[in-house]
């Protein structure tokens, strides 16, 4: 993990006092989209779709300081939409570094030249930059030419400033290992902290479905990216515990803790959790937590979530299973995720449907074609442990 001591250690002292209090769920993440309007059109966004009065809307300054001290998580993920059209974003962002939070400020990099004097660099504030491949492969999720030669001088300028600046990559369909392998090479020698990844999520809402990756695929894919990866000299910084990168490889079986990122946006709490957008809102966080039904999410219990692997409910698992067991977390470590021998077993999965999930050494690209001209989505949010 290459997040820094400060904010291991702030995280993992929160961690023990929710645990020595018995409390069974508590957050991490606290997800905050402040307003669903971007500069960016992408077909696989699951954002676009509102209405022009809902794209208007914005929540205040006070609204989002009284969620992040409603929530308590030790981490702040603002995503949205495009966090830096929101005129009042650097006061958000600086009354919750006042607050000793740690803020990721997910953007596009597209206004970041123009509103970096905004901000100061801390220990508290990453840029977490939304990039999800090389050239060709960005600008045709983002459907605009151009964006990547944009945002690669921004993520040097930021560096050169001296802030946290971290990428946040999502995977989707027709992508190749060695293509995914090549763009971390890049992400690695631009010098960010870290790289979030994570297969995308197929949102209802979304305009085009055919790009999202079906779990056992998604699974494949990390294993073979990450066997390319092992023979780097320049190794790989992910912004990722190494028990949720071993999860993607398909070496351990967790459950969702959608509880885990909690969001908070223009509608209220929303129920479970950012990617399911149907499923109702709380007016209170106390609300979220105590009056959702949390047994009806998850691969397993609902068809919605049958391929997610997203950081945002699993990487929360993640951390879990590294406290109750750190040898295991450490040998992970040590040695990155396994990417040989049988899979494990998705939750209610039988023995025999495991037999898809062995790896057969299949070679990538997986046989799917999408134009490059449509091809979607961005992802919102990092993970923060994005998103």
């Amino acid at each position: 993990m290459s997040v820094p001591f400060l904010q291991q250690y702030r995280v993992g002292s929160y961690i023990l006092k929710q645990k020595l209090a018995g409390n069974k769920r508590y957050p991490l993440v606290l997800m905050l989209e402040p307003l669903f309007q971007c500069n960016l059109a992408c077909a696989g966004c699951g954002k676009i779709d509102y209405p022009e009065e809902t794209l208007r809307r914005r929540l205040s300054v006070d609204e989002c300081l009284h969620a992040v001290d409603e929530c308590g998580a030790p981490v702040v993920s603002i995503a949205g939409g495009e966090p830096l059209i929101h005129k009042e974003m650097p006061q958000i962002v600086q009354g919750i570094i006042q607050r000793k939070k740690f803020v990721y400020l997910c953007t596009n990099a597209l206004l970041l030249d123009t509103r970096m004097d905004d901000y100061q660099p801390s220990p508290y504030l990453t840029f977490s930059i939304h990039l999800d491949g090389n050239r060709e492969r960005h600008d045709a999720s983002v459907c605009r030419e151009g964006v990547y030669d944009k945002v690669i001088p921004v993520i040097e300028q930021a560096l050169q400033r001296g802030f946290r600046v971290t990428v946040n990559c999502t995977l989707f369909q027709s992508e190749t290992a060695e293509e995914v392998a090549e763009f971390f090479d890049t992400a690695t020698k631009l010098g960010v902290e870290g790289i979030n990844v994570s297969p995308g999520f197929s949102y209802e809402h979304a305009p085009r479905q055919d790009v999202f990756l079906q779990r056992s695929v998604s699974k494949r894919l990390f294993r073979s990216i990450f066997e390319i990866g092992k023979k780097r000299k320049l190794p790989w910084k992910f912004n990722h515990s190494s028990l949720y990168l071993d999860f993607l490889a398909g070496n351990q079986s967790y459950k969702c803790t959608p509880w885990g990122n909690p969001t908070r946006n223009l509608f209220g709490w929303q129920r479970p959790c950012y990617l399911l957008v149907d499923e109702g809102y709380a007016t209170s966080f106390r609300e979220l937590m105590e009056e959702t039904d949390w047994d009806r999410y998850g691969v397993g219990n609902n068809p919605k979530c049958a391929n997610c692997m997203a950081h945002c409910g699993f990487e929360p698992t993640a951390i879990n299973d590294t406290f109750a067991h750190p040898l295991k977390a450490l040998r992970v470590s040590m040695r990155g995720p396994r990417v040989e021998g049988p899979m494990a077993l998705d939750p209610l999965q039988t023995s025999s449907e495991s037999q898809h999930n062995t790896d057969k050494r299949k070679p990538f690209p997986i046989p799917v074609t999408v134009e490059h001209k449509t091809v979607a989505p961005s992802s919102d949010h990092s993970s923060g442990p994005d998103n």
